[in-house]
């Protein structure tokens, strides 16, 4: 066989990622939050783009220039909402389900049941003759005060020596965000140029501030501080502290030999231990949790199905403005700048198409999945079906990642409450009598019921699997343990010891 050079001429088929597909891509797995940040830095960047204002276009009547015309407006007032009957839930019902997004809201909107309508208003405007209306300012509800203030304000009536105030300031700088002391109290003495005993004594005098148990340098003395400060920090209560790994492991026979006490009292001394705060700082400088601004909303129908519609609060509102592209073009006069407003105008286009296409595959794939988990909408938990991103994306004719990037980080709003899209996606585990599979959501939360309602009589994981093998539930008894571990469950031991107890 010769070897040497040669050419060949071959024929092949690739998939060429655009900078254009890849901005789709993109738009799709973008939380509503990260989105309305991207479209923030588009609008900067491209002077071409515009933000639709709330009491109308914002583009000046005129034809518009190029193919921009049949671009569409993503208006949030111009989703239609798509209805959910009551059909089986079945592939080929997916084409009957694709809805239109560039239609009017009505008045049976979902946005109208949960009342963000009202988001648009700003009040009632100021006084006519200008002047500053300071009414209301003593209505006005003060802020918390922070833990740092509380404490300097506790240093500076109970400490009246200028240097142990300085100590003080100190340690309270010291402090984690659970109130613990996290530094060295001697690297501190060095750092002042003050004896350690100085310090250890400051110290001793903040931990009885308020609230009882700052500046505690592990959970047992945390705990130590309350109790002594309620004169309930006796020997077998000292001797509890000492071995909360026993407490932890819930070893209540080996408590009860190291504390000297019987199971009454044991139970006594856990409930007071209960009742103590082991981060007593987390109760100032409090941070609101973030709220949740679900992507699609769903409502029941007048006819008996689903009402499903994007949420009109995360969909941008940006379009192309055409009339300043002709009017800039046209007045342009050196080669860079044209290509310049060229590439600019195309970009508009794409990301508007884009955020059309990404706003039609949300509002697909929600139909689709609310059409698949209907009895759970109807019933609850129970009737959650077991479902995988291949059922949703051969209904709809999608590939799975284009389903995997819509259902993560968005959520929906139902009446059972807003869920993330991706908590109705769960695994199936058997029938015992070759039926419909179960959800292993369902599962876990019928193994939670039937130990909630368990009484003197503790059931087993054993005696689970037998009460669900009853309900064609086909699971192994490691399944249960490991689910129940999961839901930070005892096992049928440590629970009949704490009921034995009165725990």
């Amino acid at each position: 066989m010769a070897l040497g050079p040669r050419l060949d001429l071959r024929q092949t088929q690739s998939l060429v990622m655009t900078p254009q597909l890849q901005q789709a891509i993109k738009l799709l797995q973008f939380s509503s939050l990260e989105l309305s940040a991207f479209i923030e830095q588009e609008l900067e960047r491209n002077p071409l783009l515009e933000r639709e204002e709330a009491d109308g276009p914002a583009e000046p009547p005129g034809e518009p220039a190029g193919d921009a015309a049949d671009l569409p407006l993503l208006d949030s007032a111009r989703t239609e909402p798509s209805i959910v009957d009551e059909i089986p839930a079945t592939g080929g019902a997916a084409e009957a389900m694709d809805v239109d997004v560039d239609n009017l809201f009505t008045n049976d909107s979902a946005a109208d049941a949960v009342g963000l309508e009202g988001y648009g208003s700003w009040g009632a405007g100021g006084r006519a003759d200008f002047e500053e209306d300071e009414s209301g300012l003593d209505h006005l509800a003060a802020g918390e005060i922070g833990l740092h203030d509380h404490l300097v304000a506790q240093i500076n009536v109970d400490l009246t020596d200028p240097g142990d105030r300085l100590i003080a300031l100190h340690l309270i700088e010291l402090l984690d965000e659970a109130g613990y002391l996290v530094g060295d109290l001697a690297e501190l003495a060095e750092r002042l140029g003050c004896p350690l005993a100085r310090v250890e004594r400051v110290l001793a005098r903040v931990q009885g501030f308020d609230p009882v148990g700052l500046f505690a340098r592990s959970l047992r003395e945390c705990l130590a501080l309350q109790l002594a400060e309620r004169n309930r920090l006796d020997p077998a209560m000292a001797a509890l502290l000492d071995h909360l790994d026993l407490l932890a492991r819930r070893d209540l026979p080996g408590l009860m030999r190291v504390c000297g006490v019987d199971g009454e009292d044991l139970a006594e001394m856990i409930a007071e231990i209960k009742a103590l705060d082991p981060k007593p700082a987390l109760r100032f400088d409090r941070t609101m949790a973030p709220v949740v601004v679900p992507d699609v909303l769903m409502r029941r129908a007048q006819d008996g199905g689903w009402l499903v519609e994007l949420n009109p609060d995360t969909l941008p509102r940006v379009l192309v403005n055409t009339r300043y592209y002709a009017t800039v073009t046209g007045s342009a006069r050196s080669k860079d700048d044209k290509s310049y407003l060229s590439e600019r105008f195309q970009s508009a286009n794409w990301l508007v198409k884009s955020l059309h296409q990404r706003a039609t595959t949300i509002l697909k794939v929600a139909t689709e999945l609310v059409r698949q988990q209907e009895g759970f909408f109807r019933h609850g938990i129970s009737h959650l079906r077991p479902l995988v991103l291949r059922d949703i994306a051969g209904a709809i004719a999608m590939h799975e990642s284009t389903v995997s990037r819509v259902t993560s980080n968005k959520y929906i709003a139902t009446p059972r409450g807003i869920y993330e899209m991706k908590y109705f996606f769960t695994q199936a585990i058997g029938s015992a009598d070759g039926g419909d599979a179960h959800s292993a959501e369902a599962v876990r939360h019928r193994i939670k019921t039937l130990i909630d309602a368990e009484g003197k009589d503790v059931l087993s994981d054993e005696r689970i699997v037998e009460i669900l093998k009853a309900e064609s539930i086909d699971i192994a008894r490691r399944t249960v343990a490991k689910y129940r571990e999961a839901m930070n469950i005892a096992s049928s031991v440590q629970r009949r010891r704490e009921k034995s107890l009165g725990l």
